[in-house]
């Protein structure tokens, strides 16, 4: 059974840079891991501050490996630093 993952951020203009650099490293290391199907990545157009990323993975066993991988904690914790609050993330089956 596939899942999706949305994973909600707040983005201010005055990280955006030093946040795409952190992502785009999450995203590479993403692309590396089993199960790992596919991403999205939206802007919400009512509140600019707002991002939000559709991940699909194979399993949720495949998604809980990635949410526990050191190299992952890693970049997201420094992202969650540079943004000041945790990311949100929900989880769906397909």
């Amino acid at each position: 059974m596939t899942v999706k993952i949305f994973i909600k951020r707040k983005v201010q203009d005055k990280n955006f840079v030093e946040l795409t650099q952190l992502l785009k490293k999450l995203r590479a290391l993403t692309l590396e891991q089993p199960g790992y199907l596919s991403g999205e990545t939206f802007n919400r157009i009512d509140k600019k501050d707002e991002c939000m990323v559709v991940s699909t993975w194979r399993s949720l066993e495949d998604w809980n490996r990635w949410v526990n991988n050191p190299k992952r904690i890693e970049v997201q914790s420094a992202i969650d630093r540079l943004l000041g609050e945790e990311t949100e993330y929900a989880m769906y089956s397909a």
